[in-house]
């Protein structure tokens, strides 16, 4: 591997390396970036990765991020010259992948875009020049010579709704962009070490592919028709290859349960409108959270029927704002020509400039027999932390609305010996609280274990439906308030109580700032400021390890609220 950093003051690196005698993957390094796509926190970065093919004839696949621009142009330039290019292969237009794309068109006119029908038309919307295109679709072939015949798999909605993977039968090395990646920056080109990405490789996926976990496996069942793969590609983090069958198996896995959802609420956004995509990526990724499946259908390239086969057999509906366009219009009259009575409808504005009212689309459908599932959310500005953690509450809202039944079914079974044995685990009764940014939650923990001695530490068991677990993850700050015997019962009464999505949790509560930022409970017996070290999954809850940095007691006589349990199905 040959690789060639290029340092600048705002950590903005370039890595170059041979992939074979003629591939090459060109990967932007963005070291410090925190913040990505819906707002979700990056503890450790991302690259945005690039590829060029050199056959008979030579393709890019993909460029990189606009901040990128002089940083990639002078290293694609020492590599090749462009006008040798002949295909510019376009995964998905997504800017950190497409954007760049006017410059090299600038560089080397000469170039064919190869894409997907619905890619084409995104780039006539940002590029504003001709150019020349070929469109692909699912099975279709290039052949650059030199053994190297390129095969293009359909892949929409992974995790934009124009996305193709192109498998290089010369080499076996899949392209995926988005797919099988991760927001993981290090100069490792490979996943060597499994256990230091593993955690950014599945909070990938919870995020952005969960969502769309049956478009996962369809694409998977279309990557089994093709020959041996070796080295998967991707658009983000380092490329698979040393553990290449574990991580697609575990994305099957995780996509094969979350695909077992009995219910599924349809999400219907605009991908290159204002903030919809990222918008309805919060609401889905707070839905999937509560093992409710989610589809989710781009308005402007979805097809009439598709739209119409998806509304019929959900159980709730996310809308958010259109534009007042004629191809929109469609598809919309489409749903309202499709619902039902007893369906949960949401919607939010896209903050786009031309989005649709809201308040009389939601009249017609609330005459419809449709149940509000959430207040629409409205913007007045560009989307904040607040704003997407609004939005994530709001589709965990609506997740635990759906499957209310079935857990009052699994209460009812609580006479068995075995529910009635484990529910003599006894244990404490505390309070978690979190803060991140502007963004604060907090939850009742009774399942707390002191779990080491140096350094200290202790595991709480989240259910992976609660709010404030986005707030849980590696390297994120917390405090654990310890609830003391005899005076614990008004701040559980008002923790217990449900609040809706975006409700100051905290309102009426005496509180202080700890070190870490995150509330401390005047009231409580003694809290413990924590870091999350790590989290391992346990079916429906995480086991979040935390290290304690800091801590006090405010009464050294008070004893710690203990919490007995008659049955184990439930808190």
């Amino acid at each position: 591997m040959v690789a060639t950093p290029v340092k600048t003051e705002k950590r903005l690196t370039i890595q170059t390396a041979n992939l074979s005698d003629d591939i090459t993957a060109i990967r932007s390094l963005d070291w410090d970036r925190d913040r990505f796509d819906i707002e979700f926190g990056l503890q450790n970065g991302t690259t945005y990765n690039s590829y060029l093919i050199r056959g008979e004839k030579i393709a890019l696949v993909d460029t990189s991020h606009a901040k990128f621009r002089q940083l990639y142009i002078d290293t694609l330039t020492g590599l090749i010259d462009p006008t040798q290019i002949d295909y510019l292969i376009i995964s998905h237009t997504e800017p950190d992948h497409s954007g760049l794309v006017q410059d090299i068109l600038q560089l080397a006119p000469q170039i064919t875009v190869v894409a997907a029908k619905v890619a084409i038309q995104f780039l006539e919307g940002f590029v504003h020049q001709p150019f020349k295109r070929e469109i692909v679709k699912n099975g279709d072939r290039l052949d650059l010579g030199n053994g190297h015949v390129l095969e293009f798999i359909n892949a929409p909605n992974l995790h934009w709704p124009d996305t193709i993977f192109s498998y290089d039968h010369g080499s076996g090395i899949l392209f995926t962009c988005d797919a099988f990646g991760m927001h993981y920056c290090s100069d490792h080109l490979y996943d060597e070490d499994l256990k230091a990405i593993e955690e950014d490789y599945y909070f990938y996926y919870e995020c952005l592919m969960a969502p769309n976990a049956r478009s996962v496996l369809s694409a998977m069942k279309r990557m089994d028709t093709l020959g041996e793969i070796n080295l998967v590609a991707n658009g983000h983090g380092p490329l698979l290859k040393y553990n290449l069958n574990e991580l697609l198996r575990r994305y099957r896995h995780w996509s094969t349960e979350q695909s077992k959802g009995e219910k599924t609420v349809a999400v219907f956004y605009v991908s290159d409108y204002g903030y919809s995509d990222r918008l309805s990526q919060a609401i889905t990724k707070g839905i999937t959270k509560t093992g409710v499946a989610v589809e989710m259908m781009d308005l402007k390239s979805a097809d009439p029927q598709e739209v119409r086969e998806l509304v019929g057999r959900s159980e709730g509906i996310i809308l958010g704002m259109p534009p007042t366009q004629k191809e929109i219009t469609t598809n919309l009259n489409t749903i309202l020509a499709a619902i039902h009575d007893k369906q949960y409808i949401g919607m939010f504005e896209s903050f786009g400039g031309d989005d649709e009212p809201i308040f009389p689309l939601q009249r017609k459908f609330i005459d419809n027999g449709l149940i509000p599932a959430f207040k629409p959310i409205r913007l007045s500005e560009t989307p904040t932390e607040a704003v997407y953690q609004l939005c994530e509450e709001s589709g965990t809202d609506l997740g635990q609305t759906l499957t209310q039944d079935k857990k009052v079914k699994q209460r009812k079974l609580q006479d068995t010996d075995l529910d009635k044995a484990i529910g003599r685990i006894s244990g404490g009764l505390y309070l978690i609280t979190a803060k991140k940014g502007e963004v604060s939650g907090a939850m009742i923990a009774s399942w707390v274990t002191q779990a080491s001695f140096d350094p200290p530490g202790f595991t709480v068991a989240v259910a992976k439906d609660r709010a404030i677990e986005s707030l849980l993850h590696a390297n994120d700050t917390f405090v654990l308030n310890i609830l003391e015997e005899g005076n614990y019962q008004p701040l559980m009464k008002h923790f217990l109580k449900r609040f809706s999505p975006g409700e100051d949790r905290f309102a009426g509560v005496k509180t202080q700032s700890a070190v870490n930022g995150s509330p401390i409970l005047s009231d409580a017996l003694a809290y413990l400021e924590c870091e999350v070290v790590s989290r391992m999954e346990c079916s429906d809850h995480w086991l979040v390890y935390g290290k304690v940095t800091n801590g006090r007691v405010s009464n050294p006589e008070g004893l710690t609220a203990v919490h007995h349990r008659k049955v184990g199905n439930y808190y």
